[in-house]
């Protein structure tokens, strides 16, 4: 009897023991490598009249928007899905990718947003299919904007938590290249760049700690959105460019 005993307790072990190796074995596949990130394709947009201080500071004259041209170098996590450029990244506290972000073509973007913003300007804006300059073809727009898309890119990352739960920051950067021609002269007639980084929520913003500031957007395509229409807004903004054309409406006359 005691050998049957005996037999019963050493088969019970045996059986504890593979169940926890099974337990440890499902623990690590489980808790090893993180899961595939997701995807999203977010909305990027301009915002009107969001930026003030140059609605309607430019003389009534004609301007031609091209299409913008993605410029940006094509490294990283920047490979396009089903045609839609990579505009982003979340990622959990760890650094782990969670989500890749992405957006319609930038070039219609962009070229919309600088449309809009030559509006607020007091300009008279129009499109092109065309992404760069022709010098020497005949136009009837009083001058042409050529851009190239430098940086566009967008990052939501989970820090540490606050009192109030886990903390979410996102940097948004957008840069552009800009040249302003006058047909049909082949030398630019102003050339510049706009860049802008945006952070949400805004260091300091609410007078909180760090780690208790909420964000102001919800979607990372949003904060994108603001630092486009911050950037776009910068090109009509540059005192220079607005001398040039304000002293160019004289001559015209």
């Amino acid at each position: 009897m005691a050998s049957i005993h005996t037999c019963r307790i050493a088969l019970l072990v045996t059986i504890v023991s593979t169940f926890t190796s099974m337990l440890s074995g499902c623990a690590t596949v489980g808790g090893g490598a993180p899961a595939p990130a997701t995807t999203s394709v977010q909305t990027l947009e301009y915002y009107p009249y969001q930026v003030k201080g140059y609605q309607n500071s430019y003389p009534r004259k004609t301007i031609l928007i091209l299409m913008s041209a993605d410029a940006r170098d094509g490294t990283g996590d920047s490979a396009p899905l089903n045609g839609n450029p990579a505009i982003g990244v979340i990622t959990d506290q760890s650094g782990n990718i969670t989500q890749r972000l992405y957006s319609p073509p930038l070039g219609p973007i962009l070229q919309q947003a600088i449309g809009r913003a030559a509006d607020e300007a007091g300009l008279s804006a129009s499109s092109s299919t065309d992404v760069a300059y022709k010098p020497g073809v005949k136009n009837t727009a009083e001058y042409v904007l050529e851009s190239k898309i430098r940086r566009c890119w967008v990052k939501k990352y989970r820090g540490a938590n606050g009192q109030y739960g886990p903390v979410w920051r996102t940097t948004a950067d957008l840069a552009l290249d800009v040249s302003i021609y006058k047909p049909p002269f082949s030398v630019p007639f102003w050339t510049g760049s706009a860049d802008e980084t945006y952070y949400d929520p805004p260091v300091g913003s609410f007078g909180l700690g760090s780690e208790d500031e909420a964000g102001i957007y919800d979607e990372p395509g949003q904060v994108l959105s603001v630092a486009l229409t911050r950037s776009v807004a910068a090109i009509f903004q540059r005192q220079d460019l607005r001398n040039l054309m304000l002293e160019d409406d004289i001559k015209s006359r």
